[in-house]
């Protein structure tokens, strides 16, 4: 099969021009001005033309409470916003072995609509493991500083003990940080106070306790030449901790999500639950919503991802804020919010595949065939109307959780079509539930 998308302005890390791109049998082969039309002719006049983005922390509860999310689910919400390859990891379900990746792949074969590797969570116990995980194909190993989720924390003795075997097979991980002596005597104080107001979410899980965290981390990872992602990073106090290893020679990096440059921390105050979300929202003001993005153009953060953990309203409102599940979706919005961010100048378009293609691409090992628009890469391609909006609506929102915490927000540009190897698997906001999404090994992902 032959396709040429012409006329459209192609959008890559370092720029965009007007150009055409040639696909043949799922893969690029050509990308330049002027090239004939062969085969299905895509007309992509007055239309940027990016390489579908790459999100690398995704929450599908798959196998596990799919009543919160499901892979069908998730993957077709994807592939309607732009999104045509994750890195997904379920806490109620985790793989802790090279069996459970096995299973897992198994399970999930034909339930996927983008293409997907997978993501093994790391216990205290079974570190000894860690080396033939990353041999059977995951893309990283999820490691908590606190217990969350059902998963254990690691103490200080055993971060350093995963991380140098991380680092013995030249693996990736992702670290979520909080200290966990922190977080556990808050807790244990706020409850003996009787607190149960939406306010304890931000004195439980505190900024004192994430840069603390990170600052072990970060030791720990330079000792023993670990590449470590910090997931979710909430404010510049802990870029500036990060920032500082990295200048010292660490192999760190640091990764943003919407909720830290658009939600505000007095809005669980409203929402309760809605924001209940870990780290917690930090904004307190503009100027430090204006200190994120200036981070984010400098080039503090190396990518984004959603962190898309949802919940259905209704398990969000069942109990009180202790109770209800931590957790946002955002598969549906996150392009949609980068768009919008260039639109408005906050970043340059280029910055938008940089920063939720490329970037997150090329740190997990799924480069060259993803993450870009070049000869050899998968035909992943996403069409975007720079004049077109969505007003974000609840009810537009096809993940299971069916609502948004932009939902009202008008997001400026509009993905008119997402093609996961030359194949139309989104339109104008729908998803195509066809199921061609496959999985992808980091170890060996050129001999698909």
């Amino acid at each position: 099969m032959e396709q040429t998308i012409k006329g459209g302005v192609v959008v890559g890390p370092g720029g965009q021009s007007v150009a055409d791109v040639a696909i043949r049998d799922g893969r690029i082969v050509a990308v330049g001005p002027n090239i004939a039309g062969v085969g299905e002719v895509i007309d992509a006049d007055g239309l940027l033309v990016m390489p579908g983005m790459v999100d690398t922390h995704v929450h599908l509860m798959d196998p596990g409470p799919t009543e919160r999310e499901d892979f069908p689910t998730g993957t077709r919400a994807a592939a309607a916003r732009g999104v045509t390859t994750i890195i997904e990891h379920t806490h109620a379900h985790p793989i802790r072995s090279a069996g459970d990746l096995h299973d897992k792949v198994a399970y999930l074969e034909g339930r996927s609509n983008v293409d997907f590797a997978l993501a093994a969570h790391t216990w205290p116990d079974r570190i000894d493991e860690l080396g033939s995980i990353w041999e059977a194909g995951v893309a990283f190993f999820k490691m908590f500083t606190c217990t969350t989720h059902g998963v254990p924390a690691l103490d200080g003795a055993h971060l350093l003990a995963a991380l140098a075997a991380v680092a013995a097979v030249d693996g990736r991980c992702l670290i979520h940080c909080e200290d966990e002596s922190i977080t556990a005597e808050a807790e244990r104080l706020l409850k003996e106070a009787g607190r149960d107001d939406p306010a304890i979410l931000y004195e439980w899980r505190s900024r004192e306790a994430e840069v603390v965290a990170v600052a072990a981390a970060s030791v720990l990872a330079e000792a023993t030449g670990a590449k470590a992602t910090f997931a979710h990073v909430s404010n510049p106090g802990v870029l500036a901790v990060i920032e500082a290893a990295q200048h010292r020679g660490a192999d760190i990096a640091a990764e943003a999500c919407p909720q830290y440059l658009t939600l505000h921390e007095n809005e669980v105050l409203e929402y309760g639950a809605r924001r209940k979300f870990t780290p917690p929202a930090r904004i307190r003001n503009d100027a430090e919503q204006r200190a994120m993005w200036d981070l984010v153009r400098r080039g503090g953060y190396s990518h984004f991802s959603t962190d898309h953990a949802p919940s259905t309203l209704a398990q969000k409102s069942a109990g009180g804020i202790w109770e209800a599940p931590f957790g946002l979706p955002g598969i549906d919005t996150t392009l949609a919010f980068l768009i919008d961010a260039a639109a408005r100048g906050e970043i340059a378009m280029s910055d938008v595949v940089r920063l939720y293609s490329t970037v997150p691409a090329d740190r997990y090992g799924l480069a060259p065939r993803k993450g870009r628009l070049a000869p050899g890469s998968d035909a992943d391609v996403v069409l975007v109307d720079p004049a077109g909006s969505w007003t974000v609506a609840d009810a537009d929102v096809i993940s299971k959780a069916g609502w948004s915490p932009y939902s009202g927000q008008t997001f400026r540009g509009r993905v008119v079509a997402t093609y996961l190897g030359g194949v139309e698997v989104g339109r104008d906001g729908i998803g195509h539930d066809e199921r061609r999404g496959r999985f992808l090994n980091p170890r060996s992902i050129d001999d698909r």
